[in-house]
């Protein structure tokens, strides 16, 4: 993480910004996570070093135009991901509406074909695609694991 926040640090530097210390916070908290974070999720998770919204949200919009990171609206929401050190960075999201969780599908053959289907459209239409989103909504594992389990429950009840 240091190589990578060192590396983020120079571009804001070099982009004329200052590196004040809440940015880097913020920075530590993008990098560190697994999950997609909302503002109030960082919020939530700088709180006791006294770093207002305001802050967190002049930051991450700093961040979305050097490119470090990634905005995802998703309903009424929107949730921040690493973009500049991400590993698939064109990848399909996932929305459960049970547990809203975002997941990251993963999967190497359907990458590679999404990733195939934004570069024929930038041949056919001839046009550069810097990002793209698809997002699927429905009913993680994990949820539909529950529901199969309370129903079971009501069968034997």
């Amino acid at each position: 993480m240091d190589c990578n926040l060192e590396y983020l640090k120079r571009l804001i530097s070099k982009s004329g910004h200052k590196v004040t210390p809440q940015k880097v916070l913020i920075l530590e908290v993008m990098i560190s996570s697994r999950h997609h974070l909302s503002a109030k999720d960082i919020y939530d998770k700088l709180k006791q070093k006294n770093i207002g919204f305001a802050t967190i949200y002049r930051s991450l919009n700093l961040f979305i135009e050097l490119n470090i990171i990634k905005k995802i609206d998703i309903d009424n929401t929107t949730y921040y991901e690493m973009k500049i050190f991400s590993k698939n960075p064109f990848h399909i999201h996932f929305k459960c509406s049970k547990c809203d969780s975002i997941i990251d599908i993963n999967n190497k053959d359907i990458n590679i074909d999404y990733i195939a289907i934004i570069r024929k459209v930038e041949f056919e239409e001839n046009f550069q695609i810097y990002d793209s989103d698809i997002m699927f909504t429905g009913i993680c594992d994990k949820c539909k694991e529950d529901i199969k389990w309370q129903d079971q429950q009501n069968l034997d009840g």
